[in-house]
C-alpha cells in the first residue's frame, strides 16, 4: 500500500521542524523578554550620565576656585568702582567704572581748558553717557565712534582722531560753542543741536548723573568723587605717564609757568606760594608720613596769579580729582591737596582731613598754617596738588 506524504497540522496550522521551532521559540523569549535588550542598552547611557555629572562638578568646583581667586586678590569687594556725590548734603550719587571715570575727567579737563562753562561740561557728559555710556568703543551705528559715536564720514575727523577722547571731546566742545544760548537750553536740546540723534530725548535721563559728575570734574564740589584706585591693567604709571596725561588732557599751560616737578617721594620740592617741601604724607597707624613707602611724586602748582582764591582752589580740585579718577589707568596711589588726602583702597578711596601746622583739622579744604605740617607738607596745601604714582 503506497505511502503518501502529507504534512500533519494543528488546529489547521502546519507543523514546523525542530530548529525553526527552537529559533521561534528565542525569537519569542525575547519579544516577551524587553529588558534584555533593555538592559543593554541603558548600559551606556548610564555611563554617559555619569560622565556628564562628573563633568558638571568639575566644571562648578572650577569656577569655585576662580572666583575665591579673583576674591582673594581683590580683597572680596568685586569689581573696582569709583563713585560722585553732590556737595549739596542731599545723598544723590552716581557709581561707575574707572573707565568711565577717566573718560569723564578727559571730556572735562578738555572743556575747561578751553574755557567752557560747568554748564557746557554736564552737556557734553551726559551726551557721551547717552552715545558710548562713557566708554571710548570703537563700533556704533553705520561710521560711529568713540565717546560721542562722531562718524568720519560726516567730517567729524578720521577714525584715529575720533577714537583719541581729548580730540573727540574738542570737537563736541567747537561745534556746542556754535549753539546760540546753548547754556540757557534744555540739555536735550543743546546735546540734539550737536549731534543731530535719531533719540533726541534720550540725553535727558543722563542729566542728573552729568550734574554731580561735572560739579566735581570742575572742581566746584570738593572732595566728592573718589575711586577704589585698584591699578588697572594697563602699563601705564609713573611721574611721566602723569605729566603725558595732563598735558593731553588739560593742555602744556596746566605745567606753567612754573612746570609741575617730579622726584623721589621724599625729596620732591614744591615751588608754590607756601614753599614747602616733601611729598603727601603716606597713611601710617598715627596719620604720619611714610616716604619709603611711596612711588614717584608729581607736584603741579595751582596758580594764584590773578585768580581769586576760589578760583584757584577750584582749579586744584579739579586737578585733584583728575587724578583719581585716572587713578586706575595710571596707577596713582594718592593725591593731596588743600588739606585732605586721598589714598587708593583706603576707605574705599574716601577723602580724609589731614593735619594743618597747627594741629588743628579742617574739613572745608581750607588751610592758615603758616609752616610745613609735622608730616612735611607744604604749609599753604591750596598752593600745589601732589600726586604719588606706584611706578
Amino acid at each position: 500500500m503506497a505511502r503518501t506524504h502529507c504534512s500533519s497540522t494543528l488546529y489547521g496550522v502546519p507543523e514546523q521542524s525542530h530548529a525553526s521551532s527552537h529559533a521561534s521559540s528565542h525569537a519569542s523569549s525575547r519579544a516577551q523578554d524587553p529588558t534584555r535588550s533593555s538592559v543593554r542598552s541603558s548600559a551606556p547611557r548610564r555611563r554617559r550620565g555619569r560622565l556628564l555629572r562628573h563633568g558638571a562638578a568639575f566644571t562648578v568646583l572650577l569656577a569655585l576656585a576662580g572666583y575665591l581667586a579673583v576674591q582673594y586678590v581683590t580683597g572680596g569687594s568685586g569689581a573696582p568702582r569709583c563713585v560722585v556725590v553732590s556737595g549739596k548734603g542731599d545723598g544723590a550719587s552716581y557709581e561707575f567704572t574707572p573707565e568711565q571715570a577717566a573718560n569723564a575727567a578727559t571730556i572735562s579737563a578738555v572743556g575747561t581748558s578751553r574755557g567752557m562753562p560747568e554748564r557746557a561740561v554736564t552737556i557734553a557728559l551726559a551726551t557721551a553717557l547717552q552715545e558710548s555710556a562713557l566708554r571710548n568703543i570703537d563700533y556704533g551705528d553705520r561710521d560711529s565712534l568713540g565717546l560721542f559715536q562722531q562718524r568720519p564720514s560726516q567730517g567729524w575727523g578720521t577714525r584715529k582722531q575720533i577714537m583719541d577722547p581729548a580730540y573727540a571731546a574738542g570737537e563736541f566742545y567747537e561745534h556746542l560753542a556754535e549753539v546760540p544760548g546753548y547754556s540757557r537750553l534744555p540739555l536735550t536740546v543743546a546735546a540734539q543741536r550737536v549731534q543731530r540723534s535719531g533719540y533726541p530725548q534720550a540725553y535727558a535721563k543722563h542729566e542728573p548723573n552729568a550734574t554731580l559728575l561735572a560739579a566735581a570734574l570742575t572742581g566746584r564740589a570738593a572732595a566728592t568723587l573718589t575711586c577704589e584706585g585698584r591699578p588697572g591693567a594697563t602699563p601705564d604709571g609713573g611721574p611721566d605717564a602723569v605729566r603725558d596725561a595732563l598735558v593731553r588732557d588739560f593742555g602744556q599751560d596746566v605745567l606753567e609757568p612754573a612746570a609741575a616737578e617730579v622726584g623721589s617721594a621724599g625729596t620732591a620740592e614744591a615751588t608754590g606760594s607756601g614753599g614747602g617741601s616733601g611729598a603727601a604724607p603716606s597713611p601710617g597707624a598715627s596719620g604720619s608720613a611714610s616716604p619709603a613707602d611711596a612711588g614717584d611724586t608729581v607736584t603741579i602748582p595751582v596758580r594764584t596769579g590773578t585768580a581769586s582764591e576760589a578760583a584757584a582752589r577750584r582749579h586744584g580740585w579739579e586737578l585733584a580729582h583728575w587724578a583719581v579718577a585716572n587713578s586706575s589707568a595710571l596707577h596713582i596711589e594718592r593725591v593731596s591737596y588743600a588739606g585732605r588726602m586721598w589714598v587708593a583702597g583706603g576707605s574705599k578711596g574716601a577723602w580724609r582731613t589731614v593735619e594743618d601746622g597747627d594741629g588743628t583739622t579742617r574739613s572745608d579744604g581750607s588751610s592758615t598754617s603758616t609752616g610745613p605740617t609735622a608730616s612735611g607738607t607744604s604749609a599753604d596745601s591750596t598752593a600745589v596738588v601732589r600726586i604719588v604714582t606706584g611706578h
